[in-house]
């Protein structure tokens, strides 16, 4: 064999025949098992395209759920169903990468005037630019604020208020519609204000795909992007059930893109159980879930982030840290801390929800065991970010009743 013959192999096209199916910025011209989620956010959006009044959405689930994907899908739609009686135009925007208002109005900006000055100006007078901007332009936006948790945490509400209210005291109406979109549920870090112009009827939760849903997403990636006889239905009900403990699409689509590489890398036309197999083998299966961090009792969600925090510097910590750690973190959000019985209890149900891994080692000499806590399904600086964020509205929502 020569020294370049791995190189045939790579695309050599076994097995693989289009390789843009399997990006995550492709959208499949039908959404599988979504059909009622995104008929309930057109409802949601009605007003957009029945008369000149806007539209409120929330969109929010676990990782892999198809809210990107989804309201992709909704935004193309709705620009080509209604593209002669209505200018409807779709502005989709990260708020990983995107996270101040300033950030925001300048990104809004760019999309109608590619040469306004980046720096120089003030939110009031960004605010302003895009009010007459859009006038002239006469189009319906959609402002889509995608992973707007980051947004939040880092710059508050205050952004979603002023876009909400950006037609008061104009002439024309109905010119934004809004929709967020967080594996989180923002309603409980939101200020009322802001709530109240959303209405909580507006929040579509996107439940983790079955492992039915899976397989059809995998057979129609499958159908899409690889050559005819390159897999089985076994094959594709095995992908299936190895992601459905997430219920997560893209790991899905992953393994099976994975499997299709692995076996055109060995010079195979068929990808085998062993391919599968191998693949998943590297993934991890358990997630830490954000719905159900949001579950939690202060207190506990105050422990775990004590937690997370030592473990962003260290692969474990031990029960007496988290103890002393968490009575730092009540005295940073000045709260009286718990007992040592009920901080037990607490730790128990993060262990009992896979929110943490405990072990128990023997003191030397046999008296005693100390407890270990890790963290390896779930980035700790990740986890903590979004206790960070629930946390403080927690608090400040108990201080009203």
């Amino acid at each position: 064999m020569s020294m370049s013959d791995y190189l045939d192999r790579i695309g050599a096209g076994l097995v693989i025949e289009h390789t843009e199916y399997f990006s995550f910025d492709y959208i499949p011209s039908e959404l599988v098992g979504r059909d009622k989620e995104i008929t309930n956010l057109a409802s949601m959006m009605r007003g957009v395209f029945e008369n000149n009044s806007s539209g409120r959405a929330i969109i929010t689930g676990r990782v892999g759920s198809g809210k990107t994907a989804m309201t992709r899908r909704f935004c193309t739609d709705v620009e080509k169903k209604f593209a002669e009686k209505k200018s409807i135009k779709a502005i989709h925007i990260n708020c990983r990468n995107v996270t101040t208002k300033p950030q925001v109005f300048q990104h809004l900006i760019k999309t109608f005037d590619e040469r306004h000055p980046e720096r120089g100006l003030g939110s009031g007078e960004l605010l302003r630019s895009i009010r007459r901007l859009m006038r002239n332009e006469n189009t319906h936006f959609i402002v889509v604020l995608d992973e707007v948790d980051h947004l939040l945490r880092r710059s508050g509400d205050d952004v979603l208020y002023q876009l909400l209210r950006i037609d008061e005291g104009e002439k024309t109406q109905g010119t934004l519609s809004l929709i967020l979109i967080s594996q989180e549920n923002v309603l409980n870090v939101l200020e009322s204000a802001v709530i109240s112009r959303f209405g909580r009827s507006n929040h579509l939760r996107l439940a983790p795909y079955n492992e039915e849903g899976l397989y059809n997403i995998a057979k129609q990636r499958a159908e899409l992007a690889l050559v005819p006889g390159s897999y089985s239905d076994e094959i594709l009900q095995l992908i299936a059930e190895s992601s459905s403990s997430n219920g997560d699409a893209r790991l899905a689509i992953e393994l099976l893109e994975a499997s299709a590489k692995r076996c055109e890398n060995a010079g195979r036309k068929e990808i085998t159980i062993k391919d599968v197999n191998a693949v998943s083998s590297t993934q991890p299966q358990v997630m830490v879930d954000g719905a159900a961090i949001e579950t939690l009792p202060l207190h506990s969600m105050i422990a775990f982030l004590a937690i997370c925090r030592r473990l962003n510097k260290a692969s474990q910590i031990v029960t007496g840290d988290v103890e002393k750690l968490y009575r730092v973190v009540c005295e940073e959000y000045e709260v009286k801390p718990r007992g040592h019985t009920t901080l037990w209890k607490y730790l128990k149900m993060m262990v009992k929800c896979n929110f943490v891994m405990s072990r128990y080692t023997a003191l030397e000499g046999g008296r005693g065991r100390t407890q270990y806590f890790s963290m390896p399904h779930a980035l700790p600086s990740d986890v903590a970010k979004r206790l960070e964020l629930l946390i403080p509205a927690i608090i400040r929502n108990n201080s009203k009743k």
